[in-house]
């Protein structure tokens, strides 16, 4: 390749898509790398040429939206307008410039313990008549660098042979595949749990497609402390190819902040002042890993949350919760990266935050259930009152659409949240008592 060559980048979507988008504003998703962009700088001035960056498959995308990479590293995003097929190399280079400067290097990957990033892993993806989505999920969980995993199907009251015919094709002795007739992802994962091989078992979702470093990255984070019981990674849109999607994406925050972070029970950040309430700051359970024994100490996965359940969900972050209840460490290692394809359609993203709803309101209800919790989650309230008015109002104005997609969605979209919330309190505790009679007539 000669000095012109090089001063182009090409760079490809994490999720193909060969389909042309019908939404005006669709976002074209991708990934750059700071030695790339620096390479291809450094041959433009060397050659005289302009430096290009070039999109693959980009035609009908007005904007793009691009992972900054850096070895193992995630910097942060850019977000860049799209012409022809191309984003303008000079305003990526200066927007990659200023993520490098604002992004500290963390010190905690080089000092990862050696015996983190050898670690056996059990990767778990529970399913339920999602073969084609699985399949992608599966195939890239299966070219992650790291040496030695083995990869658990649940398989959870599938209504077909799809996925068992599916991992049989695979004729890949690292995969097995459980058939847990009980729906519930909680009631899937804890099989997953129980079955796992490894020392440390990683959770992903059906709908989600790892980055190959994903891991080793996410293994290595047990390494940045002396306690650590779960990492979670970042869980980005791996499409925003209409008004849902884009909404959803805003909405959810999952992508904030490409900091690594360790929370800690004792030590609250002084950055988050509801700790350690504010969930949204630990992940998501589309993607995060567990020390085995911590996690069954604490009785696995809470089986009356989750998809499946009448609450729709919240077993990821009551586990998250009570990890950091029992002592132990969370981190936050965003380099370790599954992209999600976020629901396309209306009906769907209306289901979607009706269950993240119910599924909060049944972990506060559950929290409000212990007295010890129910007490530190008063005191935390009245000693924050600012705080938490900036968050109920924070909250707010994500649920409401954005000037961007305002106009594509139905104007009560952002509407119900505080009622799903109540919804799934009301649920949770109603059937917390009805065991707690059962229990005493039994």
């Amino acid at each position: 390749m000669n000095a012109s060559d090089s001063a182009c980048l090409t760079l490809a979507p994490v999720l193909p898509n060969p389909d042309r988008p019908s939404w005006s504003g669709a976002v074209w998703i991708g990934e750059v790398w700071l030695d790339a962009v620096e390479s291809a700088d450094r041959a433009s001035a060397h050659s005289g040429t302009p430096a290009q960056c070039l999109l693959q498959n980009a035609e009908g995308f007005s904007r793009a939206r691009l992972l900054v990479r850096d070895r193992q590293r995630a910097v942060g995003f850019v977000d860049i307008a799209v012409t022809d097929g191309q984003v303008a190399f000079t305003e990526l280079r200066d927007q990659v410039g200023a993520q490098r400067q604002c992004a500290a290097r963390p010190a905690l990957a080089s000092a990862a313990r050696p015996s983190a990033r050898s670690a056996h892993v059990t990767v778990v993806l529970c399913t339920r008549d999602r073969t084609a989505l699985l399949k992608s999920a599966v195939a890239s969980v299966l070219a992650a660098e790291h040496p030695d995993f083995d990869v658990l199907i649940i398989d959870n009251a599938p209504r077909s042979d799809a996925t068992r015919e599916f991992v049989t094709s695979l004729a890949d002795s690292r995969v097995r595949l459980i058939t847990e007739p009980v729906p519930g992802l909680s009631r899937a994962r804890n099989t997953g749990l129980l079955a796992a091989t490894g020392d440390i078992v990683a959770f992903v979702d059906d709908d989600v497609v790892v980055d190959r470093d994903w891991l080793s990255v996410l293994v290595k984070g047990f390494g940045y402390g002396d306690s650590v019981g779960c990492v979670s990674g970042m869980v980005p849109a791996g499409e925003l190819r209409t008004p849902a999607q884009a909404y959803f994406e805003n909405r959810a925050g999952w992508t904030e902040s490409a900091e690594v972070r360790i929370f800690e029970w004792s030590q609250a950040p002084h950055d988050v002042p509801l700790y350690p309430f504010e969930v949204r700051y630990y992940g998501t359970g589309a993607n995060f890993a567990v020390d085995r024994q911590v996690a069954l100490s604490l009785g696995g996965f809470d089986e009356r949350l989750g998809a499946g359940t009448r609450v729709s969900g919240g077993e990821d972050i009551d586990m998250f919760f009570r990890i950091l209840r029992s002592g132990r460490q969370l981190v936050r290692e965003p380099a370790a990266i599954a992209w999600h394809r976020h629901r396309a359609t209306v009906d769907d993203l209306r289901a979607q935050t009706r269950g993240y709803g119910l599924g909060l309101g049944a972990w506060l209800a559950k929290l409000a259930s212990d007295p010890a919790m129910a007490f530190l989650a008063l005191k935390t309230v009245v000693r924050r009152r600012p705080a938490l008015v900036r968050h109920l109002r924070s909250t707010a104005r994500r649920a409401a659409p954005s000037i961007t997609v305002r106009s594509d969605l139905p104007s009560d979209i952002g509407n119900g949240t505080w009622r799903f919330i109540a919804a799934g309190a009301w649920v949770y505790l109603v059937a917390a008592w009805r065991n707690r009679l059962r229990r005493a007539s039994g």
